[in-house]
């Protein structure tokens, strides 16, 4: 496979239960990345770990965490991305925003 592509990968992290304006964080992130048209976005609930604070969430049967940590990953141009994070500084107020530049083959669904 050839990389013919250089993109940006987002990553945004925050707990399960932070919210903006009553919708969990990584929803609201999603939302706004479809309506501005962005490539793509998916998110990851993890079962274990620990952000600034140093407390340990985990999915553990006898510690079920309503906080579990949330991954969102947003792919797209470098352009559209930093004006993404422009808008995520004003939403994302506990958790951690990563960028990083990324070699990838993009596949486009044939038009019929």
């Amino acid at each position: 496979m050839e990389f013919v592509d250089t993109i940006e990968r987002l990553t945004v992290y925050c707990g399960e239960r932070h919210h903006v304006d009553g919708k969990p964080t990584y929803e609201y992130i999603v939302e706004e990345a479809r309506r501005r048209g962005l490539a793509g976005a998916t998110v990851y609930r993890g079962m274990m770990g620990f952000g600034g604070h140093s407390l340990i969430h985990t999915a553990k049967v006898l510690r079920l965490s309503e906080d579990l940590p949330i991954t969102v990953e947003i792919v797209d141009e470098a352009d559209k991305i930093e004006e993404f994070i422009d808008f995520l500084e004003g939403v994302v107020h506990n958790g951690a925003i990563v960028c990083e530049s990324v070699r990838a083959k993009i596949f486009h669904p044939v038009e019929k």
